[in-house]
């Protein structure tokens, strides 16, 4: 097997990792003759610029069992492994080629977590150090790499990950009976925070330390949606994590959760909602609207669920109301709510038609505001 086609395969199972928009196909030509496709992903960065990222695996081979996962251990598929030298060399080919613009590496675990982290951090340091290479780098964690390791790839990485999967210790074994909660998984991302703050980043690739985050798998292991939302915002709390992955559980065939539903696409939408809420909005779990029976609603989004029930009888003042107040408007997020600020400070807002010139979703937000004492819901169907 080439290295072309090593890389079509151990690339095409990725859709566990789910921070990609969009794939495209790339088929390299070599010396005249088209390749295996590659599918390349596009994801989206902070502040909104689109990558082409090459998400792919130094080995397919894994010694975990994990009962959701295309790559346990015993399942019958074609496998396939990279040296560090030779990912690397095959991924700055596809970057000097204008193919890719990042790497998101990770691995199946082959002679523990320890040895599978060397390689991963080989890898890293051959791109960055042999090869120079200055762009986005994306490392995964794997289960039980050391404190030393963890450092490490946050000196190379532009991000780094480590997967808790299951929401909590009570929900992971269901999810994956080799991996331990605390231990293997939750405490990378705690080292990750002792990192930054006791060690300084000069020795990183440049000169910061990389981002983190992690990701959940939604569903099969019977976790309610305040389970997961709890943890994620522990982590944003007290780990400053970047952000928290929701992958709605679909099955794959020849695993033991082959015969189990896949879960509702939009049970994992309210979920990122509700996340981005804690993390950008100065929303609290208190204001989470779980149900009875610890999960979301399904039929509202929780921002407007939330302003149904508090704002309104009590709508916002948009010309007098801070940040933090504006934020809690359905309709409104942090870039519109700049907008308002920097807008109000040269003239009054007065009418619907100025916060759409604003960019806010405007017709969300009537119901919930004030424009000079004014509730300008009337005002619709003019615009």
């Amino acid at each position: 097997m080439d290295n072309v086609e090593r890389l079509s395969l151990l690339s095409s199972d990725m859709q566990l990792e789910v921070n990609a928009q969009n794939e495209v196909a790339c088929q390299p030509i070599i010396d005249g003759k088209q390749q295996p496709a590659i599918p390349i992903s596009e994801v989206v960065m902070p502040g909104g610029k689109r990558m082409k990222v090459l998400k792919t695996l130094l080995t397919s081979a894994c010694e975990r069992n994990c009962n959701y996962c295309p790559f346990r251990a015993g399942r019958n598929m074609r496998r396939a492994t990279f040296k560090p030298e030779e990912l690397a060399r095959v991924y700055m080919y596809m970057f000097r080629a204008n193919l890719v613009e990042g790497l998101f590496l990770s691995s199946g675990v082959i002679g523990g977590g320890i040895k599978t982290q060397d390689k991963l951090i080989d890898t890293a340091n051959i791109l960055r150090n042999k090869y120079k290479y200055r762009g986005y780098m994306h490392l995964k964690l794997m289960p039980g790499a050391e404190y030393d390791q963890v450092q490490r790839s946050m000196e190379l990485a532009s991000r780094v990950s480590a997967n808790l999967e299951g929401a909590n210790e009570k929900r992971l074994p269901t999810l994956a009976p080799m991996k331990e909660f605390d231990t293997e998984l939750f405490q990378q991302l705690k080292w990750i925070e002792d990192i930054r703050q006791k060690v300084s980043p000069r020795n990183s690739w440049n000169g910061r330390w990389a981002s983190s985050t992690t990701q959940f798998v939604v569903g099969p292991a019977g976790e309610t949606d305040l389970e997961i939302i709890a943890t994620s915002d522990y982590l944003y709390k007290n780990t400053r994590l970047a952000r928290s992955y929701y992958m709605a559980f679909n099955p794959v065939r020849d695993t033991p959760f082959e015969n189990l539903p896949a879960e509702n696409p939009m049970r994992e939408h309210r979920l990122y909602q509700s996340s981005f809420l804690l993390r950008d909005y100065g929303f609290s779990m208190e204001d989470m609207p779980f149900t009875k029976n610890g999960n979301l609603p399904l039929d509202i989004d929780p921002k407007l669920a939330w302003a149904k029930d508090n704002l309104k009888h009590s709508p916002v003042e948009v010309n007098r109301a801070t940040r933090e107040e504006l934020l809690r408007v359905p309709g409104f997020g942090p870039v519109g709510v700049k907008r308002i600020l920097k807008a109000r400070g040269q003239k009054q807002i007065t009418n619907l038609k100025h916060l759409q010139k604003l960019g806010v979703v405007y017709k969300r937000a009537a119901p919930f505001v004030l424009l000079n004492g004014r509730q300008p819901s009337h005002q619709l169907s003019l615009i």
